[in-house]
């Protein structure tokens, strides 16, 4: 079999959105000849953690861990957190609005801790990983970010040994929606960028999860970049089925930062409910993972808190079972410059579930696009209050007549498997252009 090293921070028992794709990419890797090696860490801060995700891990797979040094003690210390509670990624605020001692450990972390709070681990990674290939050789070196400082670990590795390297993007570097959030000084921006730019350059062959985080990279450089989006694993559904109540239950899967809060649809719902009071007795608003304190204030601003139903984290099996029972399953994509490009892991577990989605965010998206090819569900624009009402009436209705949308055979190309097989032409091709070249190289001249 080929051998691909894996260098992620995510692996279980993390959590969340971060751990899925090449979690479920590693699980069927060895059906298409290829032996995955993971480098991950020893004492993670994960934000959740997933032990059931354990049993997604294929037999055989190496795992190697290595410790790493974080900066989050003194963060907690700092922002007078308990030790033990868990730092949030994406900017999610759960039960307060940002202080001054928010705002200066953000500067700190934009500023200081480039690319990010995990680039202490880059040096001591790449000579541990260096002294690993020398005595146990791998065909393709992977990273995967965020955090990217995994890619720069890839980077320091292939200057010192001639691995081929994939750098996968699950989602953008300067671009990704909270990178204004990080209060840069003209100095930072320029390191990140310039930092960027080198992995761009120097990796092999690039990935990325949606058509419009390909044209973003590609215009930054020459090297090839292929889409390769999230999925859904058939054997996570293979015992779920729809559960339907008698409850009009709109679910919202994964964390609800503020600016991913459907501020459209609160309104809307507080609309329908004055109006229709059968409407307002029957619907329950489930969101199940971290929410922005943003979120519940615009619930309790619309009258709505007392259909909330907020189900905190729960593990993923857990999380799809119980999102079975809805007749919504609410897409909100993040407010900001890159909607276009935002592809959320929970889109594919919608589309498994063959719930209606609703989709809040730009209707020629990504997420759109893919909602449309295969008939999952509907989009909507951040203000568009007309179509967004006119659906929700549609899909109660439905609901009430036990009726509802099917989503088309289109969905199966997003499958973990297939997915995997993509994921593998795409290995298999840098293998032989890198082992093509070597050949050229080696072959003398007449």
């Amino acid at each position: 079999m080929k051998k691909v090293l894996i260098i992620t921070y995510y692996w279980p028992p993390s959590g969340g959105a971060g751990v899925q794709r090449w979690l479920k990419f590693t699980k069927y890797l060895p059906e298409y000849g290829w032996q995955p090696i993971i480098y991950t860490c020893e004492n993670p801060e994960y934000p959740v953690e997933d032990h059931t995700l354990f049993d997604d891990i294929a037999p055989n797979t190496i795992v190697l861990k290595n410790k790493i040094i974080e900066p989050y003690k003194f963060y907690k210390i700092f922002t007078q957190k308990k030790l033990k509670e868990r730092v949030q990624a994406g900017f999610i605020n759960e039960n307060k609005k940002k202080g001054i001692v928010d705002k200066i450990s953000v500067w700190i972390r934009g500023n200081f801790f480039i690319p990010d709070a995990r680039m202490l681990w880059i040096n001591p990674s790449a000579k541990y990983l260096l002294k690993y290939l020398k005595e146990n050789p791998v065909d393709v070196l992977v990273s995967t970010g965020p955090p990217h400082s995994m890619h720069l670990i890839a980077y320091k590795i292939t200057r010192k040994l001639k691995i081929p390297w994939l750098a996968d993007f699950r989602d953008p570097w300067t671009e990704i929606d909270f990178y204004s959030q990080l209060m840069l000084t003209g100095w930072a921006d320029r390191k990140h960028h310039k930092l960027e730019k080198v992995v761009l350059d120097n990796a092999d062959v690039i990935t990325a999860i949606s058509e419009h985080c390909k044209i973003g990279l590609q215009n930054k450089t020459k090297t090839l970049v292929e889409v390769v989006t999230n999925g859904f694993d058939e054997d996570d559904y293979k015992d779920i089925k729809p559960k339907k109540s008698g409850k009009f239950i709109i679910t919202h899967l994964g964390s609800m930062n503020a600016d991913r809060n459907p501020k459209i649809l609160w309104k809307t719902l507080e609309k329908i409910k004055s109006e229709n009071p059968r409407f307002g007795k029957n619907l329950i608003i489930r969101l199940i993972g971290k929410t922005d304190i943003e979120a519940i204030e615009s619930l309790k601003k619309h009258n709505l808190i007392e259909n909330l139903d907020n189900k905190k984290y729960l593990p993923h099996k857990e999380a799809i079972e119980l999102a079975a029972e809805s007749s919504v399953l609410l897409l909100p994509i993040n407010n900001t410059p890159n909607a276009m490009g935002i592809l959320t892991g929970k889109l594919f577990d919608y589309i498994a579930l063959k719930i209606p989605i609703l989709c809040i965010g730009p209707t020629n998206g990504d997420a759109s696009n893919i909602i449309n090819k295969t008939n999952a569900g509907f989009c909507v624009d951040f203000d568009d209050d007309k179509n967004t009402e006119k659906i929700l009436m549609d899909l109660f209705d439905k609901h009430n007549n036990n009726t509802a949308i099917s989503p088309n055979n289109n969905i199966y190309e997003f499958s973990r498997n297939e997915l995997t097989k993509k994921l593998v032409n795409i290995l298999n091709s840098v293998v032989y252009e890198y082992e093509t070249s070597m050949t050229n190289i080696d072959t003398p001249v007449g």
